[in-house]
């Protein structure tokens, strides 16, 4: 769809249609609405139980109804939209509206990669110096580090949408995802765009990259005490209770690589590829974490076996 030169000073962009399936978009956001309802549930599920649950008023779920909450609003400021589009053909978006939520995406996804080195650090803490571990988590620290948290993906974050203000828009403005990236939404410029690459790529390496070296050097730690308990039993005891926590992690940084990869090597791929694997980074951690974490967390458990119950009768 060409756009006028007027809307240069004000440009609009298109969201990416999946291709081939135009007609039948509407039967394919069933099961993304399917999905976007499980999240909203799982994770009000969780912030709901350990609120209720005083023997899980500890840091480790703390973080856990952190990550809840960043994964509700992170589905919440890009599937709504995206189902508009899919249902009611609203597929253009405004170039403020496209810049929020781009700020939204990044920003939440910065914090979340804070928080899980938070709970990384908390699983080291607790099997390396567990007579400490009380003393060193307390609630309050935990509040801070959660305000740190979101304090460290604005600020590095907030310049992202700041150094695209300045650049014209001109040609067809197509997205390739149905919701908006900062590489995604750079690449549409017409104009030199290297600070925006340059910052942005220093950006991610601090934040995610700098988390993700980290939480493996956690791990190689945990590992190390582990493998000095005598007995095969008490070493798989230990090491299971990182078990949700590292599933958690995976399930964040797999799709967000896998979508770095795609934006930096995929240009001749189908854009199917980078509309499945868009709607992956944001929906499969918000699905699955609070599986994950039901599964691994006997409290969680019977709580929400207890509402099922309630609700039941």
């Amino acid at each position: 769809m060409p756009f006028s030169n007027s809307s240069e000073l004000s440009p609009s962009f298109l969201l990416a249609s999946i291709p081939g399936l135009e007609a039948a978009q509407c039967w394919v956001a069933i099961p993304l609405c399917s999905a976007y309802v499980l999240a909203v549930l799982g994770n009000g599920a969780v912030l709901l139980v350990v609120r209720a649950e005083p023997g899980l008023h500890a840091p480790m779920y703390f973080f856990l109804c952190m990550l809840a909450a960043i994964d509700l609003a992170l589905a919440t400021a890009t599937v709504p939209r995206v189902l508009s589009f899919y249902w009611f053909g609203s597929r253009e978006i405004s170039f403020g509206a496209c810049l929020l939520q781009m700020f939204l995406i990044h920003t939440l996804s910065a914090i979340e990669s804070t928080v899980l080195l938070a709970m990384a650090v908390d699983r080291y803490v607790a099997i390396c110096h567990p007579l400490r571990h009380a003393a060193v988590l307390t609630n309050g620290a935990t509040a801070k580090i959660g305000l740190l948290a979101v304090a460290r993906g604005v600020l590095f974050f907030l310049p992202l949408p700041l150094l695209l203000l300045p650049l014209p828009f001109c040609g067809p403005r197509v997205l390739s995802h149905s919701f908006c990236l900062h590489q995604d939404v750079m690449n549409l410029a017409c104009a030199n765009t290297t600070p925006s690459v340059v910052y942005g790529l220093t950006a991610i390496l601090l934040v995610m990259g700098l988390d993700a070296v980290l939480i493996c050097l956690s791990y190689l730690l945990i590992l190390k005490a582990v493998l000095r308990l005598a007995a095969w039993r008490e070493r798989l005891k230990v090491f299971s209770t990182c078990i949700a926590h590292i599933c958690v992690v995976l399930t964040f940084y797999v799709p967000l690589i896998g979508l770095s990869v795609v934006h930096r090597f995929g240009k001749d791929l189908a854009p199917l590829v980078h509309i499945i694997m868009g709607n992956i980074y944001i929906l499969v951690p918000a699905v699955l974490n609070p599986i994950i974490y039901g599964v691994r967390t006997k409290q969680i458990q019977r709580r929400i076996l207890s509402l099922i119950h309630v609700i039941d009768r």
